[in-house]
């Protein structure tokens, strides 16, 4: 029996598996369209570069920043731990094996979506979008978890997950100690569970950004049995979240070969010096190792650059229900913010960045065994 229901959730993340596989990717981060509106003509929607365009800022496009902080923290509530746990371990020796599904709400409408992530691919001609013209008002985010107790309320937990529409795969682990589990009579067997407990996911598969987001909670939970077999538990908990977003080198005209445009002809060394680089004061050539153009455009090399480090801070509310009977567990929970995004970060930066932003919402279901 244990055998057969630990196969049937595997192959149910397969499934998942093969169908993210199967899908286009229209959610994945496009950095590159991040460009700040002070420089905004400095590259077409395909990624080309505009020499001189109308609002070239000192010949470079530069980064949106507030954009991809805002990008960083849905990003982020999507894909944080859940916690989606009673406030009771699975015991000393006891096993859980589940598939956990979450849906979060992101605010589609919002430019940062539509040009901050990939959009479907050209069906007739496979060429990929300029920009993301319809994100949905939902990521889901599937995961297979596997929790393990160790006695005086100790409990470790495995994730692995994915997230649909997305190359994005992710990872991390939980830990959590129940403060009261182990008493059943006298005034410990009235007191509800309470447990204080911590996860982190990072994520792989997106090039251009780097995600990890950490969480601290605090749960209470009161399990109500059922005649003799069936236990249903609702709980409540708070959950404190850093979310920390960096992006890689970013290459903001992709569409422009920066070679190509230049006539590029080496590096500016001894035996091949660029004419424009001459001190002044010696009229000697000054050797920098830069590109050496011959009758190009240089200025495509300078749209290059990397994002400002997000570093962000959720405050959020738990509440789930899950149902037992015998080894099977099924479960729903609700995640909300507590407070708008902007009133959560510590630094006056982030504030502005986020200010105006929407709370997020999460629903989680879980479907596992226990044993």
């Amino acid at each position: 029996m244990k055998a057969r229901l630990a196969l049937g959730l595997a192959l149910g993340f397969s499934l998942f598996s093969v169908a993210r596989a199967a899908a286009a990717d229209p959610l994945d981060p496009a950095l590159e369209r991040l460009i700040s509106p002070d420089t905004a003509g400095c590259a077409t929607g395909s990624g080309a570069y505009v020499p001189g365009g109308t609002k070239l800022n000192g010949g470079a496009c530069k980064p949106d920043n507030a954009a991809f902080t805002r990008l960083v923290n849905q990003y982020g509530f999507a894909l944080a731990p859940t916690a989606m746990h009673s406030a009771r371990t699975t015991g000393y020796g006891g096993f859980h094996l589940s598939i956990e599904a979450a849906y979060s709400t992101i605010s589609g409408n919002k430019d940062y979506w539509k040009y901050g992530t990939q959009g479907p691919v050209d069906p007739n001609t496979g060429a990929p979008s300029v920009m993301n013209g319809s994100p949905p008002s939902l990521v889901q985010q599937y995961s297979l978890k596997f929790r393990k107790g160790f006695g005086f309320g100790l409990e470790l937990t495995g994730v692995v997950g994915f997230m649909p529409q997305t190359s994005i795969l992710s990872g991390g682990a939980d830990v959590r100690m129940s403060l009261l589990e182990g008493f059943r009579t006298g005034i410990g067997g009235v007191l509800p569970d309470v447990a204080v407990g911590a996860g982190v996911r990072t994520i792989t598969g997106a090039q251009e950004l780097q995600l990890t987001v950490m969480g601290l909670d605090g749960q209470i939970s009161k399990p109500f049995p059922i005649a003799s077999s069936s236990v249903l538990t609702p709980w409540v908990g708070y959950q404190y979240l850093f979310i920390w977003g960096d992006s890689g080198l970013i290459d903001f005209t992709p569409a422009t070969d920066a070679i190509q445009a230049c006539n590029y002809a080496g590096t500016n060394v001894p035996g091949n010096s660029d004419p424009n680089k001459v001190n002044s004061t010696t009229g000697q050539h000054v050797y920098d190792g830069s590109p050496v153009c011959r009758g190009g455009q240089a200025n495509d090399f300078n749209n290059n650059g990397v994002f400002e480090p997000a570093r962000l801070r959720r405050h959020r509310l738990l509440a789930g229900l899950n149902y037992r009977y015998e080894m099977v567990m099924i479960g729903g929970q609700f995640i909300m913010d507590l407070v708008p995004p902007s009133d959560a970060q510590p630094r006056q930066t982030e504030k502005n960045y986020l200010k105006g932003e929407d709370k997020q919402f999460s629903f989680v279901f879980e479907l596992g065994a226990m044993f």
